[in-house]
């Protein structure tokens, strides 16, 4: 029968162990710290993307029901180059959001384009820019993480539906399933 002694206080091998247990301990405390931070303090506050507003047309002041630049071609180069400053870091380069971790935008109100009847479908476009300038300017919020910033004081009319009419732009027609 063998016996086994516990090693003595100075031990290298028994310093090694207390000193990586301390490392995982340290390391637990800090991702919990981590975790829970609040949603505010750990996000960066956006920054404005750098664009020239002038070549479009002027727009009423505040926030219109519907988008007043939809379809406009110069809106939608504006967009492009705004969205590609301040969205593509989590929707994707030029809106390919097949590629990026954040949800696909061209897919906001894609369906307007199958309703008939054209006062829903109106009604249909409004709710969807309800909700993508809704979005935007506040931002989401899920189980107090932040996944996307709040852009209220930060982007203004012009650029934010630039960047809606350049998202819609993108958007491709739905694909049919061919009969075999």
């Amino acid at each position: 029968m063998q016996i086994f002694r516990s090693r003595p206080p100075g031990h290298p091998c028994r310093t090694s162990a207390r000193r990586s247990r301390l490392h995982a301990s340290l390391a637990a405390v800090l991702c919990a710290a981590l975790c829970w931070l609040p949603a505010a303090a750990q996000a960066e506050r956006p920054q404005p993307p750098v664009v020239d507003t002038s070549t479009l047309p002027p727009i009423a002041p505040g926030w219109a029901d519907s988008n007043p630049l939809r379809g406009n071609a110069a809106a939608i180069e504006l967009g492009r180059n705004a969205f590609n400053q301040a969205c593509a870091r989590c929707h994707g380069v030029d809106a390919d959001g097949s590629r990026s971790p954040a949800p696909d935008l061209r897919r906001i109100g894609g369906l307007c384009n199958r309703v008939k009847d054209a006062s829903l479908k109106q009604r249909c476009i409004e709710d969807s820019d309800y909700f993508f300038r809704y979005s935007v300017l506040n931002g989401k919020i899920k189980l107090g993480y932040e996944h996307m910033p709040p852009w209220e004081g930060i982007i203004d009319a012009p650029v934010l539906w630039s960047i809606r009419s350049f998202v819609e732009s993108m958007r491709r027609p739905p694909q049919r399933q061919e009969a075999k």
